[in-house]
């Protein structure tokens, strides 16, 4: 990795604090997700791309466990006996113990953890540092795991350990990724298709961050299961919320109430618009693929409800200056914004949508863009 980057940041964090070099150097991915939002604990299909920004973990072995995060630069120990939501090193305690399960057991270990995925925008920090860490903890232990054994184990590190509602997107994204391609992950079956994207994603961070644990997501999560037992009770034997056929809307909306018709009609129409998008992506018709984004951030603030000003002025700033698309991405409830804007007016119109923020909340958003990156990997 080049001078500068989180790899060497992690590097000289690790020999810096620890007195040593690094055995093992690993990075994992943040993400966008381009459309299919709420759908993978629904079993939808989702359309996520890898950021090339990324979390890389140092590790080498120890007799105990400690940790330092470039964030921070305060050394921790950890103790994997006690998880403490709310703290960054409770993702470390869930990954060892998840990690444990598969057989990865170690008697302790030094890591150090820079990145530039930004925490709390709605880009799955979360799930970059998770997977980092397993691939990190894997070889200490001397142990090849398999692209599945990484995903479960960064995925029982947030969802079982942790306590995040959450489905495996972020997780699978992290490890399958590959540069210069969007992945349609059919959540149900498990099946991925890489689907070749060569636009830039330009994304706008709205400046308020969300929590995942012990808020909407986890709520949203209950009344979608709550939905899927009112569509069952009204005799349609679905085992999943995406499974509910669009032509049986109408029949359902009439006579479920809110809020689970709202969720309910969220989930299966963005369904509908995910396997939309990943065809309008290998027509490259962009202009349809953005018109998609959008008319998924209306269902999102509209019949998900969970979206933000700020995010909402964003999407109508970008597409009242000529985005093709612009949508909130990640969980919600802040985050960031994603946008598809034409090449040779990126400049122009991110300038508008920026002063248009504001005037309303006076300040200026961070804006950057990516291409699709790839997956984890080792580092020099």
């Amino acid at each position: 990795m080049t001078q500068g980057s989180p790899g060497r940041q992690a590097t000289s964090l690790f020999t810096e604090r620890f007195g040593s070099a690094p055995t093992a150097l690993v990075s994992a991915p943040g993400r966008v997700n381009l459309i299919g939002e709420h759908l993978d604990y629904n079993g939808g299909p989702v359309l996520p791309i890898a950021l090339e920004r990324r979390t890389v973990v140092a590790a080498g072995h120890a007799p105990s466990w400690r940790a330092v995060s470039a964030l921070d630069g305060e050394l921790q120990g950890v103790d994997p006996n006690r998880l403490e939501t709310g703290r960054w090193q409770a993702y470390l305690v869930g990954v060892i113990r998840a990690a444990a399960r598969i057989g990865i057991t170690l008697g302790g270990a030094d890591l150090a953890v820079a990145s530039t995925v930004p925490p709390g925008a709605g880009l799955s920090s979360s799930a970059a540092l998770t997977v980092a860490c397993a691939r990190a903890l894997a070889a200490l232990a001397g142990r090849r795991t398999t692209p599945e054994e990484l995903i479960e184990v960064a995925w029982v590190a947030e969802h079982d350990e942790v306590g995040v509602a959450c489905g495996r997107m972020d997780q699978t994204v992290a490890v399958l990724a590959r540069p210069g391609h969007a992945l349609l992950f059919e959540t149900a079956t498990g099946v991925v298709t890489h689907h070749p994207f060569p636009l830039k994603v330009w994304v706008f961070e709205t400046g308020v961050a969300h929590r995942l644990t012990g808020g909407g997501l986890n709520l949203r999560r209950q009344e979608c299961e709550t939905a899927l037992g009112l569509v069952r009770e009204r005799g349609l034997a679905v085992p999943r919320l995406a499974d509910v056929p669009e032509g049986e809307l109408p029949r359902l909306l009439r006579t479920i109430p809110v809020p689970w018709q709202l969720r309910l009609r969220h989930v299966v129409s963005e369904t509908a618009r995910t396997r939309a998008a990943a065809a309008a992506i290998l027509a490259r018709d962009w202009a349809g693929l953005g018109r998609l984004l959008f008319a998924g951030h209306q269902s999102l603030r509209q019949d998900y409800q969970s979206s933000c000003a700020e995010a909402d002025l964003l999407v109508e700033a970008s597409m009242q200056h000529g985005a093709w698309g612009a949508r909130l991405t990640g969980a919600g409830w802040g985050g960031a914004v994603l946008a598809l804007l034409p090449e040779g007016r990126e400049a122009r119109i991110v300038a508008e949508v920026q002063e248009a923020f504001r005037r309303s909340y006076g300040r200026v958003p961070q804006v950057w863009w990516t291409r699709a990156g790839s997956g984890a990997r080792s580092e020099r």
